[in-house]
């Protein structure tokens, strides 16, 4: 145990002197912005750096891939995030199969994500689950072999607001983590740089449950492609921080803490009887404990800047200069280029899947000074930040 201790607290100092790096960039430069951006302390892109330094600032995450122009978690998604200009690919969600494999899914529920309601071989699979406390039907990952789910092909999960997206459905499979883990080593080979994948554990509590520890799985998988040390171009994020915490003690990765909305609590707190919201985990006591064992969080926007009763932007909280002030980067998600995931103020009309003034948007979350953000448009988020550094 006692060496367990020391083998944490040295992960943990190395985390904290790499961060310093990248929070500094190359050079410790840092761009003068007028208004807000100054005092924020926008920092310039960092370049040729090893590890989280080497990514330029903000850095443009693509969500799931380029989820508004391609059905979720699928190769074509994460090839165009990268053809558009993302930084890194979050790729993916992963969840477990009935013998063990990990895929890259939003959620362990299928339905909506894939063409499994038309396969009549699989009617029978149709179930109803409590996931972390809510009822659930439909069709999960654990219950399928590799082999069966290799049989389905991805659909868009969100038709209403991405009609478009809708003309690639049935194109491609579900992708296994280590076919991703494959796949960055031929994209970074074909273009000639060096690509970065943000995969998360999903639902932890959950599949521990179950008997299909996500953390072991995942660990096992990067160490075997070489991808498991400080400067591994492979961040790693849970919505748990149980689920974190033990990645930590078995990999050396870039780690970041999802949080949800102020009142809510992570699910392995629901299981373990701790009473803590994630309006706790943003206390700078909080921070503190987070920035023990993680690098980063990924908060809702919301957290960044709240919205009034209306939907519009209130004032933004001090959660990034209070993250920053214990060494933790921001990496908020989601921004979305369709007015019903935008600010009111940004929003254009309101058909369900028109685009609103998102450069706007990008612009006055830039202006937080936060470190990226996650995006399903790359390449809109690569041309606000251009903007926005240009001043």
């Amino acid at each position: 145990m006692d060496s367990d201790r020391v083998n944490e607290q040295t992960r943990t100092t190395a985390r904290r002197a790499l961060l310093g790096a990248a929070m500094l960039g190359a050079g410790g430069a840092v761009l003068g912005l007028p208004g807000t951006a100054q005092a924020a302390g926008t920092r310039t892109a960092a370049h040729g750096g090893r590890g989280l330094k080497g990514l330029p600032v903000p850095t443009i995450i693509g969500h799931r891939g380029a989820s508004g122009y391609r059905p979720e978690h699928t190769f074509g998604s994460y090839e165009l995030a990268l053809d558009l200009g993302a930084d890194v690919v979050e790729a993916g969600d992963l969840v477990p199969t009935k013998d063990g494999h990990l895929v890259c899914r939003h959620e362990p529920e299928i339905g909506g994500t894939t063409d499994v309601a038309s396969h009549p071989e699989f009617a029978g699979r149709r179930t109803t689950k409590v996931l972390d406390g809510v009822s659930t039907t439909g069709w999960f990952t654990e219950d399928f072999t590799l082999a069966e789910l290799k049989t389905l092909r991805a659909v868009e999960r969100i038709p209403a607001n991405r009609p478009h997206n809708t003309l690639y459905n049935g194109r491609w499979e579900i992708p296994t983590f280590e076919e991703v883990l494959k796949w960055q080593d031929e994209q970074t080979r074909k273009r000639g740089r060096q690509v970065w994948i943000y995969p998360e554990t999903k639902h932890p509590t959950y599949f521990r449950g179950l008997g299909l520890g996500l953390e072991e799985r995942v660990a096992k998988l990067l160490r075997k492609h070489g991808k498991d040390g400080r400067n591994a171009p492979v961040i790693l994020q849970s919505f748990e921080p149980t689920s974190i915490q033990k990645l930590n003690r078995l990999v050396d990765n870039p780690l970041v803490v999802l949080l949800s909305s102020a009142g809510s609590r992570p699910y392995d707190f629901v299981e373990s009887g701790d009473p803590r919201t994630v309006a706790d985990l943003i206390t700078p006591k909080g921070l503190r404990e987070i920035a023990g064992y993680a690098q980063g969080i990924g908060p809702t926007l919301d957290l960044v800047i709240p919205k009034n009763a209306d939907g519009t932007l209130a004032s933004p909280t001090t959660l990034v200069a209070d993250a920053h002030k214990v060494g933790l980067i921001l990496h908020p998600y989601t921004m979305r280029n369709e007015n019903p995931f935008l600010p009111a103020e940004y929003r254009k009309g309101t058909a369900a899947d028109a685009y609103g003034d998102a450069f706007g948007a990008f612009r006055t979350y830039f202006a937080t000074g936060i470190d990226g953000v996650f995006t399903d448009n790359a390449d809109t988020g690569v041309l606000a930040r251009a903007d926005f550094l240009a001043g």
